[in-house]
């Protein structure tokens, strides 16, 4: 994808006379309205036609405000060269009606990334981490912020429609690529810290500069730490949180194992390091929940009240995202052999709401709520029990504000 340039102006060649306005000015809004039924791809085409056509262009994807995605799964990954989501999103990106501008994906880490190599083992493989996430960020605009992780487990709902039943994927190939259109009055930033022994600490201006302080509209803040199993990790990712966690904002997340694509970076990722990487999303109009699924929800009745809280938060479904971030320990084996509990539990509550997130290696969250009004629930100081979980799920919503 490229960006609205260029072309001539035969189409939009500019005139005194009145009734050449006339006609422009209709011929523009028949274009437009043929335009609205052809995506991004196909719309950057057409844009080098001529001067009109290519505001035309502008205009129509000005409308285009809904968060997408693109979805992956592959029940027999092993012969094949590339990882599904590479194959999906290669073919599905050219049906996408809007023009990404923030891309967040997840993926597998055991097909995405060589499991043994998340564990610190150099056995020979297919593929590599930069390979596939190389791939991934090439068919994405050169102007687009991609952040891309890998864990355990994926939870993600298939490719088609907001009402599709979300898939809990514990064991095999999947992933999904959320795409963030520019969206008026909302900034989604990412943002990344490396551990460093020899600052122990982060300085302010490391996280004004991202938005996580000095910013009176910072609604929810994504943060994952990755290679937390190495010595030190952990406590990095607590101090992280702890400077922007006694703020009212939403924060979810959790421990990932390593971290693929972030191309706002301009040195290579180093695959052996340990930090923490995440999105900030900033607006008036942003809002947010997230609830707790503590050890002691472990079947249908007690996830069902815990959507029940979720649900009273009574956040909007329009252009609304859900996530949830789990437990490895949980999914099916928490719940007696029985599949997809908690996802089929926000699915009932929020039929309309996609679903996406994984399962990790310790989860980040609790109960609160920050609406239009700015009401806050719980969690107001840092507090490393309130915050830093294992063995549970966090449940998300995001709400970007209206569409139109």
């Amino acid at each position: 994808m490229e960006r609205v340039g260029g072309g001539g102006d035969c189409c939009g060649s500019s005139s005194a006379d009145p009734r050449s306005t006339f006609v422009l000015s209709n011929l523009a809004e028949v274009v437009e309205r043929v335009f609205t039924f052809l995506p991004a791809k196909a719309l950057l085409r057409v844009a080098r036609v001529c001067r009109l056509w290519r505001e035309c262009v502008r205009r129509v994807l000005r409308t285009h405000r809904n968060v997408t995605w693109i979805s992956a799964l592959s029940a027999d990954p092993c012969h094949l060269a590339q990882h599904c989501l590479v194959r999906v999103v290669a073919e599905e990106l050219e049906n996408v009606h809007i023009l990404p501008q923030t891309v967040l994906y997840m993926a597998d880490s055991e097909n995405f990334i060589n499991l043994e190599e998340c564990r610190g083992h150099k056995r020979a493989r297919k593929r590599t981490t930069m390979e596939a996430a190389f791939a991934l960020e090439k068919l994405f605009p050169k102007q687009c912020q991609v952040l891309g992780i890998v864990t355990p487990g994926i939870v993600v709902t298939p490719i088609g429609s907001r009402s599709n039943r979300p898939q809990e994927i514990e064991i095999g190939e999947s992933g999904f690529a959320l795409l963030f259109p520019q969206i008026e009055g909302i900034k989604i930033k990412p943002f990344h810290f490396i551990k460093d022994p020899k600052k122990l600490t982060l300085e302010r201006h490391q996280l004004t500069e991202v938005g996580l302080l000095d910013n009176p509209e910072l609604r929810v803040v994504l943060v994952f730490g990755y290679n937390c199993c190495k010595v030190g990790a952990s406590n990095y990712l607590q101090r992280v949180v702890s400077t922007f966690s006694d703020m009212n904002v939403i924060l979810a997340g959790g421990q990932i194992d390593n971290l693929a694509s972030l191309t706002s970076e301009k040195s290579p990722l180093d695959i052996d390091a340990t930090g923490v990487v995440g999105l900030s999303f900033s607006g008036h109009q942003v809002q947010g929940a997230t609830v707790l699924l503590n050890e002691d929800v472990n079947d249908e009745k007690t996830v069902d009240a815990a959507m029940q809280r979720l649900k009273a938060a009574n956040i909007p479904e329009q252009n609304t995202i859900g996530f949830m971030f789990a437990c490895v320990g949980r999914g099916s084996q928490y719940y007696r052999a029985k599949k997809n509990v908690e996802a089929d539990a926000f699915r009932k509550f929020f039929p309309s709401v996609p679903l996406f997130g994984f399962f990790g290696n310790g989860e980040i969250g609790c109960d609160r709520i920050v609406t239009g009004n700015f009401i806050l629930k719980k969690c107001n100081e840092f507090n490393y029990n309130d915050l830093f979980h294992s063995y549970t799920t966090i449940m998300a919503l995001i709400h970007l504000g209206s569409s139109k």
